[in-house]
């Protein structure tokens, strides 16, 4: 099994991408589906489920073109599994297994988190084992003692809004468009982030764990005090900021403490943050502990990602599927 064909269709991206186990990867394409559900201020999931329905048949056609593959060089198809909406999870799903099955290649279910928990590793593929890895996105604000490709133990998570989910909601709350993350984070490179006193949930407490949702609930109310006035909004947009980053670096810094590790591997689409990188780079490393980010391209779903994924179990020997049911949990834990 050299050739993998992977496919990501967890929420708004259709994502595919082609690995060779030689030269790595060989193609990708990503759709993503921002401009549709931008009118609804949020991600629709039928209109998802439809949309991959449309988008899987071009990109597959486009990533064989592009590495000069025919249907007949892949020798596994890998797709998202799960977490992650189940209307477009099954379609990835089903697609991928019924491509394989008319070829008669096996395929493998990937679980999204560990493929974004492995993605650093694409850049970096010498890093060694073990690391913590801090996984932050939209839909998950986990940290994760990894000793090596499936295996993996929770240190703590959150207890209720993830980071990226608190993003999104909070620059809704200052009117802010879809996808609300990165437009609130240019908004607050203007602001003041001392301006406002926002509280940083959990973060003097010993437990590993993180909680986003009154922190969200102090920023709306902050919210209705400042009118029409842009400063005030990016000086709040700023402030929530520097909480998040505050809490999710105090609880990153912990985690490495106490398990003293000397490497930590950051990933999740909230990574592509820049202020968060720095903060963390400069606060592990000044304990001794080297920091790996994905390249920011692969931090946002993307194929790339399942594809390596696979790779890596393929190669330690986990097993492949030749039954060809459609597998997905919209709701799978991590550690596996």
């Amino acid at each position: 099994m050299k050739r993998i064909l992977a496919i990501e269709t967890s929420c708004d991206e259709t994502g595919v991408a082609l690995w060779d186990d030689a030269s790595g990867l060989v193609a990708h394409e990503l759709f993503s589906q921002v401009a549709l559900h931008a009118h609804y201020g949020g991600v629709v999931p039928e209109l998802a489920s439809r949309d991959h329905v449309r988008r899987l048949p071009l990109l597959v056609a486009r990533a064989l073109t592009q590495a000069r593959w025919t249907p007949a060089d892949v020798d596994l198809v890998a797709y998202t599994a799960g977490p992650g909406l189940a209307g477009a999870l099954l379609v990835g799903a089903a697609f991928a297994e019924s491509w394989a099955f008319a070829r008669g290649v096996p395929t493998m279910p990937i679980h999204h988190l560990e493929g974004h928990l492995l993605s650093p590793l694409m850049a970096a593929p010498d890093l060694a084992f073990p690391f913590v890895a801090l996984l932050v996105s939209g839909g998950h604000t986990q940290l994760l003692w990894v000793e090596g490709v499936g295996r993996y133990r929770l240190l703590g998570e959150t207890i209720d809004d993830a980071a990226g989910e608190a993003f999104d909601k909070t620059a809704k709350i200052l009117g802010l468009g879809y996808p609300g993350g990165p437009q609130l984070a240019k908004l607050a490179e203007q602001g003041d982030a001392t301006r406002y006193a926002l509280p940083r949930p959990l973060m003097q407490s010993s437990e590993i764990a993180f909680s986003f949702s009154g922190l969200k609930t102090a920023v709306a109310l902050a919210a209705e005090t400042i009118g029409d006035d842009p400063q005030a909004k990016a000086d709040l947009a700023a402030s929530f900021q520097a909480a998040v980053i505050d809490v999710l670096v105090a609880k990153t810094v912990r985690s490495v403490e106490m398990t003293g590790a000397r490497r930590l591997v950051a990933a999740g689409g909230v990574t592509a943050n820049a202020q968060l990188r720095a903060r963390l780079a400069a606060e592990l490393e000044a304990l001794g502990c080297s920091v790996v980010f994905p390249p920011p391209q692969w931090c946002t779903d993307n194929g790339a990602m399942i594809a390596h994924a696979a790779a890596q179990r393929v190669r330690l020997g986990f097993p492949v599927k030749t039954d060809y049911r459609v597998m997905i949990h919209p709701r799978w834990p991590l550690p596996l």
